[in-house]
Order: C-alpha cells, then sequence, then structure tokens
C-alpha cells in the first residue's frame, strides 16, 4: 500500500477523543510513509487529520469540489488540492487514487462515502479494503444494524465481514495488511439457486 483514503468528519465532534484520534491517524500514515488521501477541507476532524499528517512529514492529497471551493473550506497547505466539478468525480478521483478506504467518526458525509466505496467492493468493481476506525463504540450500533441486515438476508456475512474494524489507527492499517476479498457472488437468491442445481 501506498496510499489510504481517510473520510470523517468536516466538523470536530462534540469530544475531544475524535480530534485526537484524528491527529493519531495522521501521524501514524506519515510514519509509516503512507500518502493520505481525504477529502481536501481545512474544517473539523479533517482539517486536523491533514495538519498532522503535514506536521509529521507526511504526504497529504485533497479532493474537492469547486462547490466547496467557493465556500473558502479548502485547505491551503496541501502536497496536492484536486478540485473537481462535482461529488461524484470527487469520489471517483479518491477511489483511483488510493490502495485503501477508512472512515473515521463523521456524519451523514462519511456514512455516504464508506457505503459507496464499500458497495463497489461487495460488487468486485474494487479489491481494496475498506474499515472503519471504531473511536470508543461510535460505530458499534451501525455493525450491529449491518448484523440485522445479514439475519435479515439482505446482506452475505462474508460481505459484512469485509468491512474491517479496529479501535486505533495502527490496528485498521495493520488489518488491511495481506486482505484478500471473498469471491462469493452478492446476490443471496443466485447462491440458492446455484445449491439447488448442485443437488
Amino acid at each position: 500500500m501506498k496510499s489510504l483514503c481517510i473520510f470523517l468528519g468536516a466538523n470536530p465532534g462534540n469530544d475531544e477523543k475524535y480530534a485526537e484520534a484524528a491527529r493519531n491517524m495522521g501521524r501514524e500514515l506519515a510514519k509509516r510513509k503512507l500518502t493520505t488521501i481525504y477529502g481536501g477541507s481545512d474544517m473539523g476532524l479533517m482539517g486536523i487529520l491533514a495538519e498532522s499528517a503535514l506536521e509529521a512529514g507526511g504526504k497529504v492529497i485533497g479532493v474537492i469540489p469547486d462547490s466547496l471551493v467557493k465556500k473558502d473550506v479548502s485547505h491551503p497547505n496541501l502536497t496536492e488540492l484536486h478540485v473537481t466539478e462535482s461529488m461524484h468525480e470527487r469520489k471517483a478521483l479518491m477511489a483511483e487514487l488510493s490502495d485503501g478506504f477508512i472512515a473515521m467518526p463523521g456524519g451523514i458525509g462519511t456514512m455516504d462515502e464508506i457505503f459507496e466505496i464499500f458497495t463497489w467492493a461487495q460488487l468486485g468493481f474494487h479489491n481494496k479494503p475498506c474499515g472503519l476506525l471504531n473511536i470508543d463504540g461510535y460505530y458499534d450500533k451501525l455493525l450491529d444494524f449491518l448484523g440485522s441486515v445479514v439475519e435479515e438476508g439482505f446482506l452475505k456475512g462474508v460481505h459484512k465481514d469485509m468491512l474491517l474494524t479496529a479501535s486505533s489507527p495502527a490496528g485498521i492499517i495493520d488489518s488491511f495488511a495481506g486482505y484478500e476479498p471473498p469471491v462469493v457472488s452478492k446476490w443471496v437468491e443466485k447462491a440458492k439457486v446455484e445449491i439447488r442445481k448442485q443437488q
């Protein structure tokens, strides 16, 4: 791996533990000489991540749509800043530049980003690891929900398990080492048909 994409909040959250996690992630990426790919903002956890990685000597590439540049929230001191015409183009370029994807605490934008890239992995559009940095149980309820999605037959357990989790920056990055995606059809019903054919 040469680069990791970090999805995280443009707000800092109500607890200092989230800001500290963003600082630690930036430092960890720089220490491992991994390029940080992120959404290009200087606000909230996004700005903290970028600043900590840069201060630790890391390379940071931001990708931000022009509409947000016009709102004056882009980071002025990144290694590289790519300005796109749309959010769709932004996410596609972040995916292209990255060797893996980690969601830290954030809001609905963070959810949108990790779920889209996780969906692409499930469909086999890429074979890059996806994970949640689960700071102090932030994602516990989401993981419980995904468990219920499996129980209700809308997601395979093997695909749920593609979304790796850890509680520290080092832990989630370490979990990506040697990642191999499962070679399993997404479609639960198709799998049932294949089983019936074999009987």
